[in-house]
C-alpha cells in the first residue's frame, strides 16, 4: 500500500511540474519583485488609480505562485511521513499521509483549472447573452430557464448578476436578455457555456402535450477595464435615447434615458434601461460595447475561437454543445466532453459545475455522436 501511495505521489508530482511553464511562474515571480521595488519608491502613490491596479495585480500573482507552492510543499511533506512511516512501520503515520493524499489531488485539479483560467481577461467580470433560437414560444421559455439557471449558477459562486436588457416573448420568456456579471473569474468560467442548447420536452404550449425541441444560444464576453485601450472613434456611432419598454411593471422605465448604442462598422446595437438615468445607460452601453469589440478582436485572432463562432450562428439542429432531455427520459448531456447526469433538475437549479471544469480543463467527449440525438 505504501508503495502505491509512493506512486501516487510521484505522479501528482509529475502533474504540478508539467504546469510550471504553463502557469509562468518565472515571470509572475519577477513581476511581484518588481512591482514590490517599484512600491517603495516616494512616488508611487502620485497616481493613486495606477498604485491599486498594481497592487491588485500583485496579490493575484501572489495568489498563483501560493497555490503552486503549496500543493509542492504538500507533496514533500507527504513523501517524508510515508518514508518515515515504512521506516518506522508505524501505520498510524501512514493513515496520516494516505488522509492527505485525498487534500493533495484536490489541489492538484485546482491547479490544472487555474492553468485553464490564466487568460488575459479570465478573472474579469463579464456580459451575457441568451438568445431564443428555433422552436417558437417554447424557445423563448427556454431562454427563461437558462436564464434562470445561469443565475442560480452565478449566485452560488458568489457573483453579482443584473439585467441590463430584455425582449419579451409574445407569450412566454424572453427573446433576448443581456445580463452583467460582476466577479471573480466570471469570465474565466462561462466562456465555457459559449454556444447553442438544446431543450427537448413536453410542451406546455402544445394543446396536444406533444414534444418539442427549442433552442437558444448564450454568448459571453469579458467587462474590459480602463487598462485595456479599445479605440471607438465618435463618427462610428450611432446614440440615441428612447423610452423603455418591458413586460409591465414597476421596474418599466417609463422615461426616455434608456440608452441604445449601435456601432456602424460591426453593426453590433447595445440598449442599456437599467440605470437610473440617460448617462449612467449611456456609460454602460458603452462599457459593454467595449467587450463585444475586446471579444470580437480575440476571435479574429483565434482560429479556434473563430471556428466555435461559427458553429452557433444557426440556433438550431446540429449546432448545439449541450442537450436538456426531459422526455421520454431526463439526462443532460454536453456534447463536447460526454459528460452527462440524470439529475436534470439539479443543473436547471445552477449545478454546473462539473460541466463547466470538465471543459475548461479539456474533457474530450468519446464518442460525440453518441449524445446527438
Amino acid at each position: 500500500m505504501a508503495n502505491d501511495s509512493m506512486e501516487k505521489i510521484n505522479g501528482l508530482r509529475e502533474r504540478v511540474l508539467a504546469l510550471r511553464g504553463h502557469l509562468d511562474l518565472d515571470r509572475k515571480r519577477s513581476r511581484i519583485a518588481l512591482i514590490e521595488r517599484d512600491s517603495t519608491l516616494p512616488t508611487f502613490w502620485d497616481d493613486n488609480t495606477k498604485a491599486q491596479a498594481l497592487l491588485k495585480e500583485k496579490s493575484t500573482l501572489e495568489a498563483s505562485v501560493g497555490a503552486y507552492d503549496k500543493v509542492m510543499r504538500g507533496l514533500d511533506d507527504a513523501q517524508v511521513l510515508f518514508e518515515l512511516a515504512v521506516e518506522a512501520n508505524d501505520e498510524a503515520t501512514t493513515q496520516e499521509a494516505e488522509g492527505s493524499l485525498t487534500g493533495l489531488e484536490g489541489d492538484v485539479a485546482k491547479l490544472e483549472l487555474a492553468r485553464m483560467l490564466s487568460g488575459e481577461q479570465d478573472r474579469s467580470s463579464c456580459f451575457m447573452d441568451i438568445n431564443a433560437g428555433a422552436g417558437g414560444t417554447d424557445s423563448m421559455d427556454w431562454a427563461a430557464m437558462l436564464l434562470r439557471m445561469y443565475t442560480r449558477y452565478c449566485e452560488n459562486k458568489g457573483w453579482k448578476v443584473e439585467i441590463n436588457d430584455e425582449v419579451p416573448g409574445e407569450e412566454a420568456g424572453f427573446k433576448n436578455v443581456s445580463l452583467r456579471i460582476e466577479g471573480d473569474f466570471a469570465y474565466g468560467y462561462l466562456k465555457a457555456e459559449v454556444g447553442v442548447h438544446r431543450l427537448v420536452r413536453i410542451s406546455p404550449f402544445d394543446a396536444n402535450a406533444r414534444r418539442q425541441t427549442a433552442f437558444a444560444s448564450v454568448d459571453v464576453y469579458p467587462e474590459v477595464d480602463d487598462t485595456i485601450q479599445i479605440d471607438i472613434p465618435e463618427k462610428d456611432i450611432d446614440l440615441k435615447f428612447i423610452r423603455g419598454g418591458g413586460a409591465g411593471g414597476q421596474k418599466v422605465n417609463k422615461t426616455s434615458s434608456t440608452a441604445q448604442l449601435r456601432h456602424l462598422p460591426t453593426g453590433i446595437i447595445i440598449t442599456c434601461q437599467t440605470e437610473r438615468s440617460q448617462s449612467a445607460n449611456k456609460d454602460m452601453a458603452f462599457k459593454i460595447l467595449r467587450g463585444r469589440l475586446y471579444e470580437l478582436e480575440m476571435k479574429k485572432r483565434e482560429a479556434a475561437r473563430d471556428a466555435a463562432e461559427a458553429q452557433k450562428k444557426d440556433i438550431s439542429f446540429g449546432s448545439q454543445i449541450r442537450s436538456y432531455v426531459l422526455a421520454p427520459y431526463r439526462m443532460v448531456k454536453d456534447l463536447r466532453t460526454g459528460i452527462e447526469t440524470g439529475n436534470v433538475d439539479a443543473v436547471l437549479d445552477g449545478d454546473l459545475e462539473e460541466f463547466v471544469t470538465s471543459q475548461l480543463l479539456g474533457v474530450k467527449n468519446p464518442n460525440r455522436s453518441a449524445g446527438a440525438d
